[in-house]
């Protein structure tokens, strides 16, 4: 990343000039995330990249991790899969999320795989293989625990039975067995391995009514960063890519993305003056303000209020008064901060800037609400960062 697009040094004023909100995407970052996932757990790496890919960019960010090391793609919607197949992309895709009233059409002609968690969906995939003349290639689904998507126990074993009835008919193939652990992010949690042992009988099951699946998958990051029994053949990774590292494991993994504001105005305020909605802040001493064009309409929760900080000047300067939908004001005090000026808003840390994990703790969440968040009314800029 040139730089001019981040700190010099910690303290430094930042040397951009940017007209609106804006988030830089480090792909330098994300490529090396996932060559370190892939080392660190020596399975074949599926990068998720759904809801835009964490809102680092879906496309930019399945190149980066294919660059990386990743071997295959993962994401909810066939919408998102078609997408990616629009952008040139040529590796296996899966799609894991989609109602049984889906088209499935449009991912047969563009060989997307699908994820199948129930009878109703193995039969409207089976439907749309009939009408197109092309076999899907399907990875059954089962819920070992989090009463969310997957087939259930009780209507597993007639999946599997179906599947393997369409398997004959060249209707589909069985190429995996997939599910989804609830607690991979507290390391040696109890429910982790009451999950893994479901998921073994889940696969003498698929055995037992004659499936022969490639691959069987369970990790997210968490689990493929702190549980190596649950890596199985692949790990499907998508917060690791793009620095979040769920269960504390100290990974070297980057965060990739810096989010900017710019100073649209600075005003003078005396001791006693109201700041923002209902009153939520009086001044408890003359300061200077500094107003930036950015709020939970742009993924700044309201929560913090009162509680977040942006780095302007080298400096932690406070939000005060209510977070609005597009604003939000921060005292800069006696910084000689003024318009045009651009705040970092969050980023990795190494400019002393605030970083996704803060503003988690800030608002009550986890970073993954904080990275997703981010509107599209942010500009996203696809930048390399030298190391």
């Amino acid at each position: 990343m040139s730089t001019d697009l981040l700190p010099r040094r910690a303290g430094a004023q930042r040397a951009t000039v940017v007209s609106r909100p804006t988030a830089l995407v480090d792909l330098a970052a994300l490529r090396a995330n996932a060559r370190t996932i892939a080392r660190l757990t020596g399975r074949p790496l599926l990068a998720v990249v759904k809801a835009d890919g964490y809102g680092h960019g879906a496309v930019a960010l399945a190149r980066a991790a294919l660059a990386g090391g990743a071997s295959a793609l993962g994401v909810t919607s066939v919408t998102e899969a078609v997408a990616l197949r629009r952008a040139g992309i040529d590796v296996p895709v899966l799609s894991w999320l989609n109602a049984p009233a889906t088209d499935f059409r449009p991912a047969l002609h563009a060989r997307v795989d699908l994820a199948v968690p129930s009878l109703d969906h193995l039969e409207a995939i089976r439907a749309a293989a009939r009408r197109t003349g092309v076999p899907a290639t399907i990875h059954l689904h089962v819920d070992i625990g989090m009463s969310r998507d997957g087939a259930g126990q009780d209507s597993w074993g007639r999946l599997c039975t179906e599947a393997r009835t369409a398997e004959e008919a060249r209707e589909v193939v069985v190429h995996g067995l997939m599910g989804h652990l609830g607690c991979a992010d507290r390391p040696g949690h109890p429910t982790t391995t009451r999950d893994l042992d479901r998921f073994d009988r889940a696969t003498r099951v698929a055995r037992a009514a004659d499936l022969r699946p490639t691959v069987r998958h369970l990790g997210g990051t968490a689990a493929a960063l702190t549980e190596p029994l649950a890596r199985l053949d692949l790990c499907r990774v998508g917060a690791g890519l793009v620095g979040i590292d769920p269960a504390g494991s100290g990974a070297p993994l980057r965060p990739a993305l810096t989010l900017l504001a710019p100073v649209v105005a600075v005003r003078e305020a005396r001791a006693g003056q109201r700041v923002g909605y209902g009153d939520a802040h009086v001044l408890p001493r003359a300061t200077r303000l500094a107003l930036l064009p950015v709020g939970y309409a742009d993924g700044i929760p309201r929560i913090t209020s009162g509680r977040a900080s942006v780095l302007l000047h080298g400096r932690r300067c406070p939000v005060v008064g209510l977070v609005s939908m597009d604003q939000v004001v921060v005292d800069v005090g006696t910084l000689p901060v003024v318009a045009g000026d651009t705040a970092v808003v969050l980023g990795p840390g190494s400019g002393g800037e605030p970083t996704t994990h803060e503003w988690a703790h800030w608002a009550g969440t986890i970073e993954h609400e904080i990275v997703t968040g981010i509107g599209p009314r942010v500009d996203r800029r696809h930048v390399e960062e030298d190391h």
